[in-house]
């Protein structure tokens, strides 16, 4: 018998682009072909099909995606059937362009026809040329394909996708589309369908999460589906991102403090705080509110830890206006910020604004805020010193237990946890696994317990990742869309979109 043709995806971006991922591997290996889940040289060595699913949010994107295609063209020539296909944001905006400055790539596909991938993959295979499909409205929701998840006990689930909003430096509406909502009933299927197989953390996902319900009309749908999951027996853990100030409404608050498995964090983009930049980038909120909203959630939910995005160097931010955001970041508290410096992106109103601030100017401000969030991160985190906090254990974040008898997972507030763990492999928590652990001290990014966990639970998530690695048998439902598990990418940053 002939070995399966082999395929590697490579991620770049956001949550939404590694379940979009996850996808495209569920529709591979439908076709018949199998993972190569560590290439043994360098990216796409030793696979028989290369996917790369792009971003296109920042400005390295295209650098990134062009240098990576150029290797691939000497591994292909030494592997004449190798077959190279590029999806995703970049493809959507870039189109006839990639094949133009890389005709080895074989396929291009968009962000509206992930679905498509093997048959303009076999096309290409068979007409000997390169095959360019992109849609301009969606084709089928990522949900309803097959998928090959990266955690048997952890799984996106995509609500809707496009984005109604016209923020200024932002590209993804003009490349995902205007907002398309599922169903709650198919929703709330799904995740039923998923704890099933073993999943007890699921995190819902949108470019505008909180939006959701906008297609049909229901202001409230999102505090609602948030109720609906509280009500799914086996599921732990939920979690969303990304919403947007302007959408965040009391119903949600008291949803979040109101639902028991609705996790205590929240990740809102604030991306600047100044009013006069949040207007110049065409957000509806100002700083006064979006502080306004920290304050509610945090009277609901004493506990919440609250993570954001910010954007450094937007034309015509002033020194004042610099000031204005790290004044919010000091009042805001937030335990994490993913930090970014402006970019110009071809195509956004942004892009031909005047007074584009230079990159040093742009460099210097982004490292006084860079400096100015991990001093109260860790602030923050040292007040967990001496406290017990809940970890779910995970693979994939960070640390090899083999090497420094440690285990990592997340907090309920999604902090990361370093946990010291037994000698014995058989008395160490699975990933999955959930256990109290004492915070003996903190970091500005992690947490971490020197003493074993105590009160352990095998979870049946834990007996999900046994069976994916075939160490013992599934759970019931277990397995369904779900093969073996490699090692996942890290955690990517929130979508960046809201």
């Amino acid at each position: 018998m002939t070995e399966p043709r082999t395929y590697h995806v490579i991620t770049y971006g956001c949550q939404m682009n590694v379940h979009d991922s996850e996808r495209i591997s569920g529709l591979l290996e439908e076709a018949g072909m199998a993972r190569v889940a560590e290439p043994s040289e360098a990216i796409g060595a030793g696979a028989d099909v290369v996917v790369f699913n792009t971003c296109a949010v920042r400005e390295n994107a295209d650098n990134r995606l062009y240098g990576n295609l150029g290797h691939m063209a000497e591994i292909k020539r030494h592997h004449p059937g190798l077959q190279i296909a590029v999806g995703g944001c970049m493809a959507q905006k870039d189109r006839d362009l990639i094949v133009k400055k890389a005709p080895w790539v074989d396929v291009v596909f968009g962000t509206h026809n992930v679905g498509a991938l093997p048959r303009l993959l076999e096309r290409a295979r068979v007409e000997r040329e390169a095959q360019v499909e992109i849609k301009e409205a969606l084709e089928t929701f990522p949900s309803n394909l097959p998928s090959r998840r990266e955690s048997p006990y952890s799984a996106w689930v995509s609500i809707s996708v496009g984005c109604n909003n016209t923020c200024t430096f932002c590209i993804v509406p003009a490349l995902r589309g205007k907002e398309a909502d599922r169903r709650p009933g198919d929703i709330l299927a799904e995740i039923e369908m998923l704890v099933s197989q073993g999943v007890q953390e699921i995190t819902l996902l949108g470019q505008n999460v909180n939006a959701y319900g906008v297609e049909f009309g229901d202001r409230q749908a999102f505090a609602k589906l948030l109720r609906a999951c509280g009500e799914i027996d086996g599921l732990e853990r939920v979690r969303f991102t990304s919403p947007h100030p302007k959408d965040f409404t009391d119903d949600v608050i008291a949803a979040m403090a109101e639902t028991h498995n609705v996790m205590p964090q929240l990740h809102m983009p604030l991306q600047s705080g100044s009013d006069q930049i949040l207007k110049a980038m065409r957000r509806s909120y100002r700083s006064e509110r979006f502080l306004g909203i920290l304050d509610r959630v945090r009277e609901a939910m004493p506990e919440a830890a609250i993570t954001t995005d910010i954007i450094v160097g937007f034309p015509g931010e002033t020194e004042e206006d610099f000031l204005a955001t790290m004044d919010v970041v000091r009042r805001a508290r937030f335990s994490a910020a993913f930090t970014f410096q402006y970019s110009i992106r071809p195509g956004t109103p942004a892009a031909t604004m005047p007074n584009q601030v230079p990159k040093e100017v742009t460099q210097e401000r982004y490292e006084r805020l860079v400096s100015l969030v991990n001093e109260i991160a860790w602030e923050e985190n040292k007040r967990f010193t001496g406290q017990d906090v809940e970890v779910m254990f995970a693979i994939g974040e960070g640390r090899k237990d083999s090497e420094t008898l440690r285990m990592s997972g997340r907090a309920r507030d999604n902090r990361l946890v370093h946990v010291a763990v037994p000698a014995d492999p058989e008395l160490r928590p699975r990933p999955g696994d959930v256990a109290t652990v004492r915070i003996t001290h903190a970091a500005p990014h992690h947490l971490n317990s020197d003493e074993l966990p105590r009160d352990l639970r095998r979870t049946r998530g834990g007996d999900a990742w046994e069976a994916a690695q075939g160490k013992v048998a599934a759970p019931t439902g277990v397995g369904i869309g779900m093969p073996a598990v490699g090692k996942p990418a890290p955690l990517p940053p929130a979508s960046g979109c809201s």
